[in-house]
């Protein structure tokens, strides 16, 4: 193969890679804090119809650990309705071009705040369609070959993040149990502490006021 073959598949290959890169998903990460009897919105705009919404959210902290959860597109079609939900994992379909909005409510608090984590995706899957057979050799399907490569990893490092993040959860709320656990003790244990102190200096003024009341008797 010539210099000039080589150096016409390396930059084949290079926009390959920077084209997947760019367009394969738009996404927003994000963690917010939701007052008690609040409702908080977020919004995603879908271009073209018939695309795929990945919708992740988690509560880290607050309260019980839920909260409800509202998706509704173009509209206002329901999309998804939760009630007191910890966390979830959604692919959702975005059937029209519209705004999507996706709704955290934190109405069932009394003064509890609910810290979310949630991710928004909108995934542009562009995977090559054409057989092993129909690939061929030349540098197309090699470059091809690479898109399907790196779309798989890319879906891998998605479901490894999205277990880290589960993980993550569960660690906060397992370690506010053990901080709300170890608060009850604490006061639990000052309480029967005071309780013993108060039944034995009442023991003492009892006893001592039995024997003055006997010695004013005797007397």
């Amino acid at each position: 193969m010539s210099v000039q073959g080589h150096i016409s598949r390396l930059l084949l290959v290079l926009a390959t890679v920077y084209t997947l890169l760019l367009s394969t998903v738009e996404a927003t990460s994000l963690t917010y804090n939701v007052a008690a009897h609040e409702k908080a919105c977020f919004y995603l705009w879908a271009d073209v119809p018939k695309k795929k919404m990945s919708f992740y959210f988690a509560v880290q902290s607050g309260g019980a650990f839920d909260i409800d959860v509202q998706v509704k597109g173009p509209g206002e079609r329901e999309i998804l309705n939760l009630e007191k939900e910890r966390q979830g994992d959604y692919v959702l379909p975005a059937k029209e071009v519209g705004e999507y909005s996706f709704c955290f409510s934190n109405d069932m608090s009394t003064f509890a705040e609910k810290l979310v984590d949630f991710e928004i995706k909108l995934e542009h899957e562009k995977r090559p369609v054409q057989s092993e057979k129909d690939r061929g050799t030349g540098p197309q399907a090699q470059a091809e070959a690479m898109d399907e490569s790196i779309f798989r990893l890319s879906n891998q490092l998605t479901r490894i993040d999205r277990l880290q993040k589960h993980f993550r959860a569960r660690e906060n709320r397992n370690f506010s149990t053990v901080i709300s656990t170890d608060n009850r003790i604490f006061w639990f244990s000052l309480t029967e502490s005071s309780m013993i102190v108060v039944m034995s200096a009442l023991q003492v003024y009892v006893v001592q006021t039995f024997f003055s009341g006997s010695r004013r008797s005797h007397v």
